[in-house]
């Protein structure tokens, strides 16, 4: 064994503990942080398959800013891991059945995918790829002429996703006090101050009490 393949098993042993504790950990915050671990795994994964630009842009896009925004958004929110997990035990065979499915799908497509023959076309189309100036360059010219309609639709879902997660943190809260500025700016001077007349009284005036206290006398008044 060389140490390319050292390395790939490295990363995938890492992987996989990272997504199996995102999906187990109890705390929110603890399972964005295990997510984080398996996208940098991930990353160096796709650099063993000499694919750089998957790489960079999963670091820099994942975990650069959107990882940073789920962990600050799951911070911000305050989740009540308790009434999270209360129907855990009663989703739980639907939910493993959908992953043995999923599991089972993407084994077919990478054993089908990654045989002899694969492989070798595989390998000359990342030689022709580097021969043209890079698989960066050739993905560039791919997805901006090709796929330009399905990746503005990707560009679109994630500003959504960015304005649903700002909305998120901004919601309002029972405990807050706010002053509504239309109302501030509508205001009059006569509306800021009311003057209320009152009619004069008096209040009454209680008698003295003397209170003899060892031998002296004292007046006490109300």
């Amino acid at each position: 064994m060389d140490v390319k393949t050292g390395f790939f098993y490295l990363f995938s042993v890492v992987l996989l503990f990272a997504a199996f504790r995102v999906v187990t950990a109890r705390n929110p915050v603890h399972a964005v942080l295990y997510l984080m671990l398996a996208f940098s795994q991930a990353s160096a994964v796709w650099l063993l398959l000499r694919a750089e630009f998957l790489a960079i842009v999963l670091v820099l896009v994942y975990l650069g800013a959107v990882m940073v925004l789920f962990l600050f958004v799951v911070m911000m929110l305050d989740l009540n891991v308790d009434s999270l997990r209360a129907g855990f035990w009663k989703h739980f065979p639907l939910a493993a059945l959908i992953g043995v499915v999923i599991a089972l799908e993407m084994a077919w497509v990478l054993m089908g995918g990654f045989g002899s023959q694969g492989q070798a076309a595989t390998d000359a189309a990342v030689q022709a790829a580097i021969a043209q100036g890079g698989n960066t360059k050739a993905l560039g010219l791919l997805l901006y002429s090709e796929y330009v309609y399905p990746v503005q639709v990707a560009a679109v879902i994630l500003v959504v996703g960015m304005i649903a997660a700002i909305a998120l943190t901004l919601r309002r809260r029972k405990d807050t006090k706010t002053i509504d500025v239309k109302d501030q700016v509508r205001v009059r001077a006569s509306e800021r101050l009311a003057v209320v007349k009152l009619a004069a009284t008096q209040a009454p005036v209680a008698p003295a009490a003397a209170v003899e206290e060892g031998g002296k006398t004292e007046e006490k008044k109300p």
